[in-house]
């Protein structure tokens, strides 16, 4: 028995695991608008056809985009028009494009490599940050329970701009919020913590209620960011953050955070152990680790 049984995976995170650091690392992102069910599986032959799923499988894992679908909220007639939002969501640089298609065999027509470059010019510019809420209830449970209801509530401030999306990772941490193209993650969100995170990013600035990190972070880059800012005023594209390695595949729990000003500062972060429980709701507890910042030093004075 570990305490957590008969829960939903989101309660049983909410009890004592951090959110920060938990955004899934992606940089690359193809949303593909599917309206009605979605399968279990984000690209499934029973969702996007046999014809294609395998080799757009392939080809995204290949180019290490994340393949997204997306629908607005709520009950919509299909009229066979796809809208398509590719995005890269590097601290540096981040952008997004959307076209449409009338027919899915268009998608491997698309050169996936772009989208770890600058904006390609395939589709119009995205101007103001697009809201992605998940609502993937073959996934999770709780991503429908917890997220249609605060995607239907954005939509009403933002009817442009806000999608239900499929697994974005993490759905203990319902209701999941990703803002494209800046790939701020959030979690454990009710409406206006959700609001206050798209007009702060509006003001080039970033709201911490709820914060996981960005999405172009590896997990202690995105904790150590956190920890700065819960300390020092900064907008959006202030801060650039790295493995003091200087390498995402290391262990290492050291990251160096450097504002555009020129003051810098050394986090060190170390990993913690809580006790098992589920992942998903119905799941088998397993083990729950977080990495959790232990101390900021500044490098610089001012």
């Amino acid at each position: 028995m570990t305490g957590f049984e008969g829960m939903l995976c989101s309660a049983a995170a909410a009890v004592d695991v951090p959110l920060p650091g938990t955004a899934t690392r992606v940089s690359g992102w193809l949303c593909v608008e599917q309206p009605g069910a979605w399968g279990r599986d984000v690209i499934g032959a029973e969702v996007l056809g046999p014809e294609i799923t395998a080799e757009l499988a392939a080809r995204t894992a290949a180019a290490k985009v994340r393949p997204t679908l997306i629908r607005r909220p709520g009950r919509n007639e299909f009229n066979g028009v796809r809208t398509v939002l590719i995005a890269s969501s590097r601290p540096q640089g981040f952008w997004c494009e959307r076209f449409e298609i009338t027919d899915l065999k268009q998608l491997l027509d698309l050169d996936l490599d772009l989208l770890n470059g600058p904006p390609p010019g395939i589709g119009a510019p995205v101007r103001d940050s697009l809201i992605l809420v998940c609502a993937h209830g073959k996934r999770d449970q709780c991503c429908a329970l917890f997220g249609r209801p605060i995607a239907a509530n954005l939509a009403a401030d933002y009817p442009d701009r806000v999608w239900e999306c499929s697994h974005t990772g993490g759905h203990r941490f319902a209701p999941a919020m990703v803002l494209l193209p800046s790939g701020l993650t959030y979690g454990r969100v009710d409406t206006a913590a959700a609001i206050a995170a798209v007009e702060a990013v509006g003001r080039n600035a970033v709201s911490l209620a709820g914060l996981r990190g960005r999405s172009g972070h590896h997990p202690i880059e995105q904790v150590a960011e956190i920890a700065v800012r819960e300390h020092v005023s900064a907008r959006l594209d202030d801060l650039t953050i790295h493995l003091e390695t200087d390498s995402a595949a290391t262990d290492s729990d050291l990251a160096v955070v450097t504002h555009c000003d020129g003051r810098r500062w050394r986090v060190t972060t170390r990993t913690v152990e809580f006790p098992p429980r589920q992942a998903s709701c119905g799941a088998e507890p397993k083990p729950v680790t977080a990495v959790v910042a232990d101390r900021i030093q500044p490098l610089t004075t001012g």
